[in-house]
């Protein structure tokens, strides 16, 4: 049955549900808050370079292929994906680096120059981390768990697989170098988890990567993202940008039970709906744009109680000389000096910006020069800071952070940054929250601990308005893109069984 259905937000979960369901015969209007599409993975253009805001890690890209399918199309046909080797260059605070890819070989190489005796160890682990991958992504990632039942049939293989263990403890397991440790444990904070917190499931996100590759998008995700929005026109959808939701409107249905019947933009105009699909953060969508009469099971209360990722401080930057020289790989995981210190700093309640810090340094000029001016470095550095609970002050914080962060890069790997400098832009906490809508300023939306997994994170169609679906980072199975394209496979097989 053809059904009027709209979607909150243009992130990747938005974007794959709206192709989804239009392909699928149904009517859709994508709404978007800003300029154009992309939510977190929003594009900045400035002096001839394009810097990707959100996701630049590509796994899993048959999920993608699989939209395109749905809609009769190739991928391929339309945005290109290269695979990245490495997957990741990790250094540790004195420099040493370790690299790995889908080559087991080449990584039990270069296990063997850090400590021979763990190669042993990391097949096992590898071995192990199979049979998570089977459950949680192969038979778990597309079920909804709308009910305890559904929680209660996977619970005896989440106990034998021991989810209660964090990520680091599985990996130390196996592994007992504390450098290759960090390297096999570091992966929850790809998706807003603490190694120490996240569950042992999340160990599986390794084994993907091997499974499927790390892929980058030619072009940058912005590319992806604009391929998603020609998908889109060809399908027939309405994209409405520059266009907050003030409101999504209820009414209590003939039989008492509320019903979403469309949105309310800033600007006064309204869009009617049989269905609506939110991509806006989860606790954004049910404290903002639902009345607190229509949410008895998601009451302010609920997110009170709940933990949510941490936040990110990114900066964005060009030069105007190519690093191409250095040691640098186009995925680059620069440890700190204290990895489980500095997550407690990161992750605990009360929060702490700590003067030590781990990076996340993006060169994706490396594979595609395209993005900045010939001659020219594209880069993108992301370092993990708590959330706004923590009560940091990022108008008096952001400029003293940035400036050790790029000091640290000019003094270690950069030479010279800061005289070949020609461009930058910078993102902190406030901007998740004022400028992505993200509760908290959180950049993952609920911290995937085990506690908040599957059955007891946000459903995929809410408890409270039945035509009211989520989709994204914040329900299940969680972050990362593998997660939200999921969520939105989730959201159109159930319209389409409703």
């Amino acid at each position: 049955m053809k059904r009027r259905i709209v979607v909150i937000g243009s992130g990747f979960g938005g974007l794959a549900a709206a192709a989804r369901l239009a392909a699928g015969g149904h009517q859709v209007t994508l709404v978007e808050a800003l300029d154009k599409l992309g939510g977190r993975a929003y594009v900045f253009e400035q002096d001839g370079f394009k810097f990707d805001g959100g996701p630049t890690i590509i796994t899993a890209p048959w999920l993608f292929d699989d939209i395109w399918a749905k809609a009769g199309m190739r991928r391929e046909d339309h945005v290109e994906f290269v695979k990245c080797d490495p997957f990741y260059r990790i250094f540790d605070h004195q420099g040493r680096r370790f690299d790995y890819n889908d080559d087991e070989m080449f990584t039990l190489q270069e296990i063997d120059r850090i400590n021979p005796a763990d190669k042993r160890g990391y097949l096992n682990f590898v071995h192990s981390t199979k049979a998570i991958f089977d459950k949680g992504f192969t038979q778990l990632a597309d079920v909804p768990f709308l009910t305890v039942a559904d929680m209660l049939k996977a619970a005896p293989d989440l106990i034998r697989l021991r989810s209660d263990q964090s990520v680091y403890t599985y990996v130390s397991k196996y592994v007992s170098d504390e450098f290759l440790r960090q390297c096999f444990s570091f992966h929850p904070l790809l998706i807003g988890g603490n190694p120490f917190d996240a569950s042992s499931i999340y160990a599986m996100i390794h084994y993907l990567e091997r499974k499927w590759g790390v892929w980058y998008a030619m072009g940058g995700t912005g590319r992806l993202v604009a391929a998603f929005g020609e998908l889109l026109e060809k399908l027939g959808v309405d994209i409405v940008l520059g266009s907050a939701v003030e409101q999504i409107s209820v009414k209590d249905g003939p039989d008492g039970t509320p019903r979403a019947t469309g949105v309310v933009l800033a600007d006064g105009r309204s869009i009617e709906a049989d269905i609506v699909v939110s991509n806006a953060d989860v606790a954004t969508t049910y404290q903002r744009l639902i009345d607190p009469r229509y949410r008895k099971r998601n009451k302010d209360e609920r997110w009170a109680k709940t933990r949510f990722s941490m936040s990110l401080v990114v900066l964005y930057f060009g030069t105007n000389r190519r690093y191409t020289d250095t040691e640098l790989a186009h995925h680059n995981i620069i440890l700190g000096p204290r990895y489980e210190g500095l997550l407690k700093d990161i992750f605990r309640n009360d929060g702490k910006l700590a003067e030590d810090f781990s990076l996340y340094l993006h060169m994706p000029t490396i594979t595609d020069p395209s993005i900045a001016p010939e001659g020219h470095e594209n880069f993108y550095v992301l370092s993990p800071v708590p959330n706004l609970k923590s009560g940091i002050d990022w108008a008096t914080h952001a400029k003293p952070y940035r400036d050790a962060i790029m000091s640290f890069l000019e003094e270690r790997y950069l030479p010279g940054l800061s005289e070949h400098l020609v461009t930058e832009v910078m993102t902190d906490p406030v901007y998740f929250r004022d400028t992505l809508g993200s509760h908290l300023g959180s950049a993952f939306s609920v911290e995937p601990i085990l506690t908040q997994s599957a059955w007891f994170r946000p459903h995929n169609r809410s408890e409270d308005i039945p035509n009211l679906y989520i989709v994204g980072a914040g329900t299940h199975p969680g972050a990362g893109l593998p997660g939200v394209l999921s969520s939105a496979k989730i959201a159109d097989d159930l319209i389409g069984a409703a």
